[in-house]
This record gives C-alpha cells, structure tokens and sequence, in this order.
C-alpha cells in the first residue's frame, strides 16, 4: 500500500506538473497566438481573372492557382478520401486526436519510422493559416492551442471547407479546385474516383508526390488513399479494385482559357497592377471584365493574320527554317525530337520535310502524323528575293523543298499548306463610335513573340489617312463637297535652303479643278494641301487637337495635309468616330468593371457619350465622377485615366441605364465638329468605297479603296485610305453601323519599305501586284473584318441630320444644274451653303435649293 500511494502521488504530481506545464505553455505563448477569428472573414489569396465582355475568361495572373469552392460542391468520395488518408476522426475530436496520436506514437515505437502522421485536419489549417513549416516544439505548441480555437469558432465543415481550398497540392496549384485542373483539366464533379484519390494523396508531400513529377510515386500514394478509403468503409471492394486499375492520366493545363486575348489581357493587367500593387491584383481575387466582344476579337485576329499571310507569301519565300539532316534521314523518334525543340508560332506549327515530289512533299509533324503538302499549297512559294522583287514562279515542289529541311505549315480551308512565319506586323482596332467601348484589339501577329502593343504603343506616320480632318477643317472654312480644288502640281519653293516642295500625286496624274468629294475619295494630295491653304495652317492643327491628336506630334508646315505626324491606330480610330457619331470624341475604354472576389462591384466605367447635354446643375456634375474637359485629352490619357470612374459608389447607384443619353449620371464627350460638318465627311468617306458617276456614260469614277465596296455589297460603310512616302505604313480606317475601326500594316523597323510585288503565273485571280499601299495591304484586312462583324447587321438608310440640304449639281463645275442626265446628281449640303450659281449660265432658277430637304432623296 505505502508503494500503491507513492506512484499515485507520484501520478498525480506528474498530472499537475502536466497541467501546469500546458498552463504555463500557453500563457508563454499566448502573446503570439494569432486572433483566430480572421477566419470567419478570411479572403482566400486567388488570382486575377481578365473577362471579355460577354464573360468568357480571355487571361488569368497570379503565381498561386485557386479556384474557391463551397463544402456542398465538392464531391463526396473526394472529402472521404481526404478524410481517409488525413483524419478518419475528424468528426469526433476537438482539435487534436488523442486516438491518432497514440497510434501513431505505437507505430514508431514498433517501428522505428515515422509511418502516420498525427496532426488532424484542424491543426493542418492552423498551420495553413498562421504558422510556418518549421518542425520545432514551440510551433507545435502553438499549432495545438490554435486548433482548440478553431474548433470554438467554427464548425466542423467551415474547417473542412478552409482545408480543401488553402491546402497546397503542388504545381502552384491551391485547393481542390485548382488541382483537379491542372492535373486533369477537369472540373471537381468530372473526376474519377481514382483521379480524386490522386489529389486526396497530395498534401503529403506535393511536390515529390505529384502525377506530373513523380508518376510512380503518385500512384503508390494513390493506391494507399483507395486502401485507407476501403479500411474505414467509404468504399467497397468493387469500386477499390477498378479505382486500382484505373490508369492515371495526368498532364500541365495551364488557366482554362475561353478565349486567349493577350493584348487586352495586358493592358487590364497593367492598369490593376498601377492602380492595386503587384502584390493585391495578383492574389486579391479580383475580376476585370472588359468591352471586347469574344465574337468580334476572334473576327479581328482571323482578319489580321490572314492579311499578313497574304502579304508575306505574295512577297516570296525566304526559305527552310533550318536544315535537320543531310543525307539519309534518321529514325522518325529522333527527328520528332528535333521537331518538339520548336514551339508553336500562332497557327503554324513546325514540319520535317521526308521527301518531295514533282507536285508535293511528304512531310512529318511534330505529333508524329505523316501528311502530305498538295501543290495548291506550295505554288505561291516562289523565291524572295528583297522587299521589292521575287523570283519566277516555280513550276514543281522540288524548287522549294528538300527532304531535311524543317519548315513551317499550316491548315487553310481544310488543306495544309507551306508557310513561313511573317515578319510585317500589324494591328486592328475596332471600337464602339457612340461611347468609346473598345469591341476588338489585336496589337500584333504573335504576342509570345513581341508584347509591344501596336495597336496602343506604336506612334506612326498616319499618310493619307489624315485628309478627312484636313478636309473638315476647310469646310469650316466655307468648301463643300461641291467645292473645286485645283488638282495641278505644287512648285513652292524654299528661298532659305534654295530648294523647292514639289508633293505629287499618286498616281502622278493631275485632272485641273476637281470637287472636294473626288479629291478625298481619289486621295487627290495636291488638293488636300490646297484646302490646308484654305483652312489655314493653324486651324487645321487646332481642329486636329481637338480630334484628340497631340499638338506635340503635328509638324507646323505643309506636310501636315499628306499625313506626317506619327499617331497610335488608337487614336487614329477615336478620331474616325467622330464623323460616325455626329461630331463628338469620345473616350476610348477596355474595362467595364472590376469586381472582387465575392461579387462585389467596386469600379464600373462611365464612357464618354455622343450626344448633346442639357447644362447639367453643379450636383449633377459632381455625380459624373469627373469634370467635362475644356481642352484636348490625349487618347492614352482618356484610357488610362478618365475612362473609370473615380467614385465607384456613385458609379452604382444611377436609376437608369448609363449607356443611354439622358439618363442620370452620364459623361458627355466634347463636340469636336458640327453635326453638319461630320456628316458630310461621312458621306464622302462612302464615295472612297463606291466612287461616283456613271461609267456606263463615260463620268464613272472609282474611290481608292473600290475592294470593299465589291466584296461587303452595302452602302452604309465609309473609309479611307492610308499609304506614307516610300509605303512604309498603311493604313485603313472607317466605319459601319455600331463599328468604328483601323487597321495599320507596317515593319516594325520604321526604315523597311512595305515594298512592291510582281505579278505571278502561280497566284490567284484577284491576286494584288504593284507597290504597297493602304488599299491593297490594310485594306483587305479591314474588308474581311467588317465583312464578318456586320453579317448579321442590317443595312442602314442615310438619314441627314437637320441643317443638311440636297442640290442637283452640275459634277464638272460643281454648280446648280438643271440637267437630269450622267453630267449631274444630287450633292448635300450645308443650310447656308448652296451653290447660288448654275452651270447652263442661264438665270437663276427662283427656287431656293437651300428649301429643298435632303431627306427627298430617299423617299
């Protein structure tokens, strides 16, 4: 008895000593116990998501992968292996498992190893949450005092839903979500149970335990999951031996992508990083949702690259990629090898040329498949030989290839083809001209090839495309469309440097005085000079401020009317929409809104609107969220800046819908010209697609960029044109009903001449030949564009505004006409503008055409 009472004394002050020393230890570590009640309120470290318009995921950034799931949409088998392999108890303890930690303790012992951990599923998250990995007693202590506050806090599914989301399960990839896409590409309720038993066996060691690293050792650890699993009955033997049998599948998928926009994904993620930090906009969970339509992006990539493969391959063929092997050829696995050296550019893909034939080649693909290249689609490769010249057109497959070479291919209209990776850029962009919404950008052929945004970044010369504002500027200064300019040549001559400006035309041609309305569909240069002279030089640039140009870029001389400042195809089309709207710039805008992780909105854009403001009271323009601009606003400045709204609360509280005129809250765009002025640029802008006259009686005429009125067959499209000295830019810009858009073509290297192309024997019926120019090499990129995007768009009537009259005119003299014949029509004008002259000399009729509405022409 005396022994019995010193080992329960002995007992008992061992438990005291116990308790004191767990007392003692959590008063020693309370001070650096972390407040666990963040939890109820934590945000999950998600990445950022870029949308397009109609919510598909265009780009997603973030070095952590995280796709937050709710307990209830995670399958059951999944939780259950987890459960299985982690903490079978889960349900039943209170932090810590006793249970679990005596048989893990029993089987060291026996052992000698570490076989079974023992932290549960709680104490996982307290490490997760607050602690760091560090394996010292301290960290321990404090994993344990925090799991017993957890547990008070929150419920035993609130733990388990914080688990499966925070849990690292290698590959960058956090939570279940995340892990069943990058291992899988699937979402969590397409997983097999074996796929499920995968990722449950993670959190071990997920960096050597992983599918994609270590495949052997996945799926041991796999198998030990599905025989946990079937230990503690959450399957039964059937589904244990085909979970067993069933292969793992594993492979990288990257971000689920909807659609891949890299340029627009690149300015949203610039401007979340400028505004949030790098650190808050990549894993503070937020979601852009930009204005570019997934429908219209893809219309505008297609175009581009098309445009740019017509124009390479009509250049010529600079040859094999590189040479794999001389001689016999080596086995097929080791010239795979070679081939998966080169990655993907855009929608070519590299091919080994095995043999070639009189008229086609055998070549290899990198997934292995043999096919065969038809000369259909290797007879435009004849030889390059400079930007200005190429060689004959071949006659047999073997002048372009040999077995060896590694090429470039690609699939066009369901055949292969030879291709080459093009070295001219280029950059589309289309935006909405009533409010500035950004629908389509494409900055470039390849974006893994060069980040530079042409569409946004790249300043060059605008040619020909800047003789509609030269034009609008001479219109406030009394021309008309009727008006004649003196298409003769120019001798002025410079006294100070003993020199003289001669600007010619292209065509060299000059046809004496021709109307305005000619002069700019024909881009007649000579005339756009003479109605700078009329405009004067410093009206015209402050008009071209106005169009949002940067006073900086405009030369003060001359040239100006022949398009020498340098300019974004951003601001070129921002400045188009002003005759497509009415007169007013808008600003142009990307983003539509940014919501954070839960939903929330917190930016929402208040675009620029074109149309007329009532004088708003000082609170109404307090609620806009910025002040109307008195002066010229840069086109990048709007974006970066004006586009969203500084007072997002304000931004969300508007009773009605801030996309229509009237409606509270709204921003108005400046007017930059009359309504009056806009329309009649408008019109003639019609007349560079259609012409004018009638060919049948010998006055027809063709407007420079006559292909788009053969290929889109309607009448409400207006464009212009764009070719630079030695052509090396060019450029289209114009519009149709909803669509304002630009396409620019060019060599990044602003000394390379776009160059010419001879006429081949090998080439289509409507091949292009002769130098480059606006027409042949923008132009078909923005025809094939509008063509697709204005497919299901009716055709609009032309409706004149108020103040817009109609006169017969005679088309030589520009005067009245009484005449109903091939040498007259009817022209538009201005109230207050109407030729008082007629052609015939006879008396003026007593008539005032100016009381003749415009509105009769179409009635």
């Amino acid at each position: 008895m005396k022994w019995l009472k010193r080992i329960i004394i002995a007992l008992f002050s061992l438990a005291l000593l116990g308790v004191g020393a767990i007392v003692a230890a959590y008063f020693y570590v309370l001070p650096e116990l972390p407040d666990v009640a963040t939890l109820k309120t934590i945000q999950l470290q998600t990445p950022l998501k870029i949308y397009s318009q109609d919510g598909k995921l265009i780009s997603q950034y973030g070095e952590k992968r995280r796709i937050p799931v709710k307990l209830d949409e995670v399958p059951k088998p999944l939780l259950q292996a987890f459960l299985a392999t982690e903490d079978a108890r889960f349900y039943e303890h209170q932090g810590i498992d006793p249970v679990g930690i005596m048989r893990a303790f029993t089987v060291w012992v026996a052992s000698g190893e570490k076989k079974q951990g023992a932290s549960t599923i709680t104490q996982q998250v307290a490490r997760n949450f607050f602690l760091t990995r560090d394996k010292t007693i301290i960290r321990k202590i404090k994993e344990i005092f925090i799991s017993f506050h957890i547990e008070e806090l929150l419920t035993k599914d609130e733990i388990l839903e914080l688990y499966v989301n925070r849990i690292y399960l290698g590959q960058r990839a956090y939570g279940v979500g995340a892990a069943a896409q990058v291992y899988f590409g699937k979402d969590l309720h397409d997983l097999s149970l074996g796929e499920m038993a995968v990722i449950a066996g993670l959190p071990k060691a997920p960096s050597t335990l992983n599918p994609l690293s270590s495949p052997e050792r996945a799926l041991a650890r796999r198998n030990v999951v599905l025989m946990r699993m079937r230990e503690v009955g959450f399957i039964n033997d059937s589904e244990y031996n085909l979970a067993l049998a069933e292969p793992i599948k594993a492979a990288y998928h990257g971000a689920e992508l909807d659609l891949y926009v890299p340029y627009v994904s690149e300015m949203a993620r610039d401007y979340m990083v400028a505004k949030y930090g790098e650190e808050e906009a990549y894993t503070g969970g937020y979601s852009v949702y930009t204005t570019v339509s997934s429908d219209l992006q893809q219309k505008a990539e297609l175009a581009l690259r098309n445009n740019i493969y017509a124009y390479d391959e009509r250049h010529g063929y600079r040859g094999a990629a590189e040479v794999l092997w001389s001689g016999d050829a080596p086995a097929t696995d080791e010239i795979l090898k070679l081939l998966r050296k080169t990655a993907r550019v855009q929608d070519l893909e590299p091919a080994a040329v095995l043999s070639v034939q009189e008229l086609q080649a055998t070549v290899l693909r990198a997934n292995g498949e043999t096919i065969t290249l038809p000369w259909q689609g290797i007879q435009w490769a004849r030889k390059f030989i400079s930007d200005t010249r190429q060689g004959g057109a071949p006659k047999a497959a073997t002048e372009v290839l040999n077995a060896g070479e590694r090429i470039w291919i690609r699939s066009s209209n369901d055949a292969w083809q030879l291709a080459q990776v093009p070295e001219v850029s280029s950059a589309i962009v289309s935006i909405d001209p009533h409010n500035g919404a950004i629908r389509a950008l494409v900055g470039g052929y390849s974006f893994s090839q060069s980040q530079f945004n042409r569409a946004t970044q790249a300043k060059r010369q605008l040619g020909s495309n800047i003789k509609p504002f030269i034009y609008a500027a001479a219109m406030e200064r009394g021309y008309t469309l009727a008006s004649l300019i003196n298409n003769a040549p120019i001798n002025k001559p410079d006294l100070s440097m003993g020199t003289a400006w001669r600007p010619k035309n292209s065509p060299d041609i000059y046809t004496g005085p021709t109307r305005l309305r000619v002069g700019l569909a024909q881009s007649v240069n000579v005339m756009a000079v003479r109605a700078l002279r009329h405009a004067g030089l410093d009206n015209t640039i402050d008009l071209l401020t106005r169009f949002g140009f940067d006073r900086n870029d405009l030369y003060r001389n001359e040239s100006l009317a022949l398009g020498s400042p340098s300019v974004t195809p951003l601001q070129v089309v921002t400045a188009f929409s002003a005759f497509a709207n009415g007169g007013y710039l808008v600003e142009p805008y990307y983003i539509d809104r940014v919501e954070t992780a839960n939903g929330q909105v917190i930016e929402k854009t208040k675009p620029t609107l074109a149309c007329e403001q009532a004088t708003p009271a000082p609170t109404e323009v307090a609620e806009t969220g910025a002040e109307q601009s008195q002066g010229p606003t840069s086109v990048v400045e709007a974006m970066a800046a004006a586009a969203i709204s500084g007072n997002a609360t304000e931004a969300l509280v508007s009773k009605t819908d801030v996309n229509q005129c009237g409606a509270e809250g709204v921003r108005y765009a400046n007017r930059v010209i009359s309504e009056q002025n806009a329309f009649l640029i408008a019109e003639a802008l019609k007349s560079v697609i259609w012409g004018g006259g009638d060919f049948s009686k010998g006055t027809g005429w063709n407007g420079t960029a006559w292909r788009a009125a053969r290929l889109l067959k309607r009448h409400d499209i207006a464009g212009k044109t764009g070719t630079t000295n030695e052509s090396k830019d060019t450029w289209f810009s114009g519009f149709g009903p909803g669509l304002a858009t630009t396409v620019w073509v060019g060599f990044d290297d602003h000394a390379r001449e776009l160059g010419k192309v001879a006429w081949s024997a090998n080439g289509p019926k409507d091949q292009i030949s002769g130098a480059e120019a606006g027409a042949k090499t923008a132009g078909p990129a923005w025809n094939e564009f509008m063509l697709m995007a204005l497919k299901d768009v009716p055709e609009q009537p032309t409706i004149p505004p108020a103040g817009i009259v109609s006169a017969r005119i005679d088309l030589n003299s520009g005067k009245l006409s009484r005449r109903t014949d091939h040498t007259s029509d009817f022209e538009f004008f201005a109230a207050g503008t109407v030729p008082t002259e007629y052609a015939t000399g006879l008396e003026q009729n007593p008539t005032n055409p100016q009381e003749t509405p415009a509105e009769d022409l179409f009635q």
